[in-house]
């Protein structure tokens, strides 16, 4: 059966870098790592100096649990094995050497050639199934890989679960044999230990992205309109509650993570999360918080309830929730917007109409008269076939029906993502979306209209001249709200950004 190759790249891990290629095995995709191959007295030399760096740095100490410092002690062993090495192989060129240190603290340091897989940005999952299966990932290119990976025992599995566990203050064990914990990096762990399975032990690793997301990818990959986007700024800037839904992996945190610079520098934001996603730029007046897992004992936990009614405490101008998953927690949210709070959140729904089920059914059970709250509705699509995220829907919330005396909702869906044509369309007209905005801005619809135009004008400027960090959108928004005046004359000369982000955002 011949191999085709369909894909390849190079990864870095400190200055190593390894070839990755995608090859189709028939009909099947298979993804393929090249480790770097020594002889057999390397090898045996290799596994001397790990048990001498174990014996020597006695890595079972308090060090190991605590992430900041695995950095530090990488460079510290990294002069210290490249020395031993020297010594032992004299005239060893500098690329095999700087392969042998790397491999060898992976192994004392880390969760072995996982580390290789971890620096891989096109990856999503990484899933080790047992230790008699070769690992598998998820590619955003693509999808489900089986690699040329495996881990040697399921007792190195059940290793690793446990030294990630010590690493964020958690326990995992025969006792206790689940974990479910976020790295500080933000990656997210499950592990289960055998024997809940009878192929071994098992771990999944969900990667986020290393940089934070901003609009001009989401433009370039056609994953929203700069239309669609202008208004939600328009939204943004005159407080309106917005909420967004969508499946898992279907880059609800990401849009929210995009639409946040679009806040005014002086309002305060509180942000409430199971794990830190999103990333703000630094002008943004923003507080960040998290929830709290029990510590082995079942003491200190710390849930989103408990943060939320703290939040109203701190004299908020925005409240951004990452995920409402619980009726307590949707309680607390939609009183906060009832009471003046702007509120951004997310939700786990597959279409608009869901949406309001959802929220208006059990375990979350939000009043209908609550729900009306809500301004708009975006839904993110995952297409898995295609490999591509996109705004599926953009819709507000209308009574419907009266039944038994209560009014229900309905969504008016005003966008819609076409699959065929893979593009988003108009799919009616506004009912109640611009009467809110006019009461909140005091502007006629023309008005607005026009103040939307111009957004959209700078978002096409953004994109075209490649923005795209998240402190230079920061930039352009802080100088936006200083003076808008300023930001439009240069847009409308298409002069470089740096016009702008030269000045450190202020016009």
């Amino acid at each position: 059966m011949e191999n085709k190759r369909i894909d390849k790249y190079q990864i870095d891990l400190d200055d190593v870098k390894l070839d990755v290629e995608v090859t189709s095995v028939g009909k099947e995709l298979r993804y393929y790592m090249i480790f770097p191959v020594f002889e057999e007295p390397t090898n045996a030399l290799m596994s001397m100096l790990r048990d001498r760096l174990a014996l020597e740095a006695d890595l079972s100490i308090v060090e190991l649990t605590d992430i900041k410092l695995i950095h530090t002690l990488r460079n510290k062993f990294s002069k210290k094995i490249s020395k031993w090495i020297t010594q032992d192989i004299p005239g060893i060129d500098n690329e095999t050497r700087a392969n042998m240190v790397v491999l060898i603290l992976n192994e004392c340091l880390g969760l072995g050639n996982i580390e290789f897989l971890l620096k891989d940005p096109f990856l999503e999952e990484i899933v080790i199934n047992s230790s008699k299966e070769p690992i598998r990932v998820y590619h955003k290119k693509h999808a489900w890989l089986a690699t040329n990976i495996t881990i040697e025992s399921d007792e190195t599995i059940q290793n690793y679960a446990k030294a990630i566990a010590r690493a964020v203050g958690r326990e995992i064990s025969l006792s206790s044999p689940l974990l479910d914990a976020h790295l500080p990096n933000g990656d997210r762990i499950n592990a289960v230990l055998a024997p809940l399975s009878d192929k071994g032990s098992s771990m999944t690793i969900r990667m986020f992205a290393r940089e934070p997301w901003t609009f001009t990818p989401f433009i370039n990959n056609k994953t929203i309109t700069p239309g669609i986007l202008a208004l939600v700024w328009f939204m943004i800037q005159y407080e309106m509650n917005i909420l967004i839904s969508g499946g898992t992996g279907s880059g609800k945190t990401s849009l929210l993570n995009v639409l946040m610079p679009f806040i005014q520098p002086n309002h305060r934001i509180i942000s409430i999360e199971d794990t830190r996603e999103l990333q703000l730029p630094e002008f943004l007046y923003w507080y960040p918080m998290q929830t709290r897992s029990p510590n082995p004992e079942g003491e200190g936990k710390i849930t989103m309830s408990d943060l939320l009614i703290n939040s109203l405490r701190m004299r908020p101008d925005r409240i951004v929730l990452g995920e409402i998953r619980r009726g307590e927690d949707a309680e607390i949210l939609f009183e906060a917007m009832h009471t003046g709070h702007s509120v951004y959140a997310t939700l786990h729904a597959d279409n608009s109409y869901q949406t309001i089920r959802r929220l208006t059914n059990p375990p979350l059970n939000v009043p209908p008269s609550m729900v009306e709250a809500i301004h708009l509705n975006i839904v993110m699509y995952r297409d898995r076939t295609r490999g591509v995220r996109r705004v599926f829907q953009v819709s507000e919330v209308i009574p419907g029906e009266t039944v038994g005396g209560d009014v229900s909702l309905k969504a008016n869906v005003l966008y819609k993502w076409k699959p065929r044509k893979d593009n988003i369309v108009r799919a009616s007209e506004d009912i109640r979306l611009f009467q809110e905005l006019s009461i909140h801005t005091g502007l006629s619809k023309p008005e607005m209209l026009e103040d939307i135009e111009k957004k959209k004008q700078i978002i096409n400027w953004v994109v075209k001249n490649g923005v795209r960090t998240i402190e230079d959108m920061g930039k352009i928004m802080r100088a936006y709200y200083l003076d808008a005046e300023d930001v439009y004359a240069v847009v409308e000369k298409n002069q470089n950004p740096e016009k702008i982000l030269g000045q450190d955002g202020s016009p």
